[in-house]
């Protein structure tokens, strides 16, 4: 037997190891790949944090302008790390391009704020955001919204574990059918909507502060988080060197549009002053939309629920595969680079984050913890997106079949909102920030006992 045929953890892998070093096959298309970047993404963010931004900055125009500057950082975002994804179309995505950037011990950091705290939170929170609103329509108590949401995880956990086709096919119907009810939503909002033009003057009545606008970004850049993981199950997408590139571009570019018509569509119903004032903008806004009726409050829950459910399979089926990742190229225990001879998919990955984001919202402890840690995952992204530069140095021999649009410019600008942000969030917000990072430092003492266990 090819010594390739057997998985590091000792059980049987899916197949040898093709081109780029992957034993899980490859069984995702083109539109397969931007569904899982534009159901990731589309998650409850849009439909809270509307209102933060609001209550931030304070007038219509800043509002407006910085969803776009969060959307334009996204699609730039994307069209450096889509010049990486097709280079290296490796399990993983952003881990794999630090490894090779930075080296391990960057790329095992990132891998350990995704395990400590980043996975479990994010479909923990989920899945709990979709208890909540099946309350709507089914009473349901502190404790039967975690019963749900611990029962959604496991659901995930299950479909992803069992089948990649059928968790693919349940993101395509999902994600279509969120994104097409968020397009009707905004049309229905200016045909029977009962809102006003006048709720868009005067724009800019206060100017524009510059630091107003970084920490608006902040939670902005948290609904259009999501984006990059794609890259994270860059191992199972067929052509990858075609296919990544184009549904990395075609997925963020559509999020922002789809985002920017839906902030547009809440302005026009509800002015900024109320908005700021209602966490659930969406539903205040749709009571607003005549072809709703009394029905308003019930459509936004049904669409909460949709995209939640989408959100937290595509969580599920991206997440894991940074674990088993690090454990493919040994940054972590063999046993998680498992593959399931029958089912052909990294069961111990996913066993593991269905575990976790179990504990996460039976707990629910982390909560607090998980806000503050938003702001983390950016540091991580700079690495990324820094390591177009690095690479195109040191591996100039590497096959590029795609280069970033507008290098280096784009990438350039990139880091600077980063640095940026992660900046004015030190001076801004010190105590916070400093408890993420100091979250992220805490891998540095596990990655010492990780060595050292290596050596003996």
């Amino acid at each position: 037997m090819n010594s390739a045929e057997v998985g590091p953890g000792g059980g049987a892998a899916a197949g040898p190891r093709d081109a780029w070093g992957e034993r899980l096959p490859r069984q995702l298309g083109l539109w397969s790949a931007v569904a899982v970047l534009v159901g990731t993404t589309i998650g409850s963010g849009i439909f809270r944090v509307p209102a933060g931004v609001a209550g931030r900055l304070g007038d219509p125009g800043p509002m407006l302008l910085a969803w776009v500057v969060g959307g334009v950082l996204t699609l730039f975002g994307a069209l450096a790390v889509a010049e990486l994804a097709a280079m290296l179309p490796r399990s993983g995505g952003l881990f794999a391009y630090i490894l090779a950037a930075w080296g391990p011990l960057p790329a095992f950091l990132y891998g350990w704020s995704e395990l400590a705290v980043v996975r479990a939170s994010a479909v923990g929170g989920i899945s709990t955001i979709f208890a909540e609103y099946l309350g709507y329509f089914v009473p349901l108590g502190e404790g039967g919204v975690k019963y749900v949401a611990a029962a959604l995880i496991v659901a995930v956990g299950v479909l992803n574990t069992v089948s990649l086709k059928a968790a693919s096919a349940v993101m395509n119907v999902t994600t279509l059918a969120k994104y097409g009810a968020l397009g009707l939503l905004v049309l229905l909002a200016f045909a029977t909507g009962r809102g006003d033009w006048g709720h868009f003057t005067p724009s800019f009545p206060r100017g524009l502060l510059l630091s107003g606008m970084l920490s608006a970004l902040i939670p902005i850049l948290w609904a259009y988080d999501g984006w990059s993981n794609l890259s994270f199950v860059s191992g199972e997408v067929r052509d990858p060197q075609r296919n990544l590139p184009r549904a990395l571009v075609v997925g963020a570019a559509s999020i922002m549009v789809i985002y920017l018509l839906l902030n547009v569509a809440y302005l026009f119903l509800v002015p900024m002053t109320e908005m700021a004032q209602a966490p659930l903008v969406a539903s205040l806004a749709a009571q607003r939309i005549g072809a709703f009726g009394t029905h308003g409050g019930a459509v936004v829950a049904g669409l909460v629920m949709l995209s939640c459910l989408g959100a937290a399979n595509g969580s599920m089926l991206s997440g894991p595969r940074v674990l088993y990742g690090m454990a493919d190229q040994g940054l972590l225990f063999r046993s998680l680079a498992h593959v399931s001879p029958r089912f052909e998919t990294p069961s111990a990955a996913i066993g593991l984050s269905t575990v976790l984001g179990v504990v996460y919202v039976l707990l629910n402890d982390f909560q607090q913890l998980a806000d503050k840690f938003v702001l983390g995952i950016w540091p991580f992204y700079a690495l990324a997106v820094a390591g177009v530069f690095v690479l195109r140095r040191t591996r100039p021999d590497l096959e590029r079949p795609y280069r970033t649009w507008g290098y280096p410019v784009v990438p350039a600008l990139f880091l600077l909102a980063a640095v940026g942000m992660v900046g004015n969030a030190l001076v801004t917000q010190p105590r916070d920030t400093g408890i993420t990072f100091a979250i992220i430092l805490a891998g540095l003492p596990v990655w010492w006992v990780w060595k050292a266990m290596e050596r003996r």
